[in-house]
């Protein structure tokens, strides 16, 4: 066989050998997200408007976002804004929710899931009317920040190298997530 002919079919495949070793020598990855770029992304998604058991309307806005790192899970404090369909006054006041982080390694995104009401306040209402708006609380937690999405990565984002990685887990450190990628497969 000519050399010339030989070279023409052996240097694809070796450069296509290279590529796939660099890419098995880069190996997982560490993605660090600062808590005020998190904060930045869920300002963005408020105010949430919701009827809740199709008499209330609320109005979500104002997210602090905390993260627990002692415990890896999330703290959501959101300001409360209540309306009875049927009456002239409304209420106001805040909500905290906590919930435990998860990834869904298809779209790239961080959810808050399992969210639990750690604290429901509203102002200038008695102890009775309260409990029984800790029902639209736990509804508006299971309904509105349960999955969530904290943050989705762009394709680019998690491109490395000439290699394309795929979110695989979430750790919680102060001030900061830190998601695990590693090379698509």
């Amino acid at each position: 066989m000519d050399l010339k002919r030989y070279a023409k079919f052996a240097a694809p495949l070796l450069v296509a050998g290279l590529l796939a070793a660099c890419a098995g020598l880069i190996g997982p990855r560490e993605v660090n997200l600062p808590q005020e770029r998190l904060q930045t992304s869920l300002d963005k998604k408020f105010p949430m408007h919701h009827r809740a058991l199709g008499v209330f309307e609320v109005e979500l806005s104002h997210p602090q976002l905390a993260i627990l790192p002692e415990n890896d899970r999330v703290a959501l404090n959101v300001e409360l804004g209540v309306t009875p369909l049927l009456a002239r006054q409304s209420w106001h006041g805040s909500m905290l929710v906590s919930g435990r982080l998860r990834v869904d390694s298809a779209n790239n995104t961080i959810y808050i899931a399992d969210a639990h009401v750690d604290r429901f306040n509203i102002d200038n209402m008695d102890e009775g009317k309260r409990n029984q708006l800790t029902s639209v609380a736990n509804l508006l937690s299971d309904q509105l920040i349960r999955d969530m999405p904290l943050h989705t990565f762009r394709p680019d984002e998690l491109r490395y190298a000439g290699v394309q990685f795929v979110l695989t887990g979430i750790d919680t450190r102060p001030g900061a997530l830190v998601a695990k990628v590693q090379p698509a497969q």
